[in-house]
């Protein structure tokens, strides 16, 4: 495992303990001043790895396009998530992880659709994806924290 590879999993690794620790009903709750909730940050940051790795790398995506409309980019919690689905959020944390990283050695990623974040910059490889989803992790682990203090 690769340095890149290690942080995604130690980000990964706190995010199934915040998932664990806390109530369904804390999971769903939007606190005053936000405009989402933990849950719906955890399920956002599955979402996105898969649409920045895969979907820009014109592969099959391991998440259905339900959660993907629910949770990507520009969307909002419409509702409260069940348990099932926190468990399969759960589940996804480590085994999309684990499979992306089989893709990658398996040399899998032949082509990339160039995709320019919300930053400016332009991501051009499968490599550089890799690379910009841990840093969109970290945010949103900080936008976590600052939840849980907020419930």
């Amino acid at each position: 495992m690769n340095f890149t590879e290690t942080i995604t999993h130690k980000n990964r690794i706190i995010l199934k303990k915040i998932l664990n620790k806390f109530s369904l009903d804390e999971l769903n709750k939007i606190p005053a001043g936000f405009s989402n909730n933990i849950i719906w940050n955890i399920a956002h940051t599955v979402v996105t790895q898969q649409l920045l790795i895969y979907k820009l790398s014109n592969l099959p995506m391991h998440v259905s396009e339900e959660m993907v409309s629910k949770y990507r980019n520009k969307t909002k919690p419409e509702g409260d998530v069940t348990q099932a689905e926190v468990d399969e959020i759960n589940g996804l944390l480590e085994s999309l992880l684990i499979q992306t990283e089989k893709d990658l050695d398996a040399e899998i990623f032949k082509t990339y659709n160039e995709y320019t974040v919300s930053l400016g910059t332009t991501l051009t490889n499968v490599q550089e994806a890799v690379e910009f989803n841990n840093f969109h992790e970290g945010i949103h682990l900080g936008y976590i924290l600052a939840l849980k203090k907020a419930l």
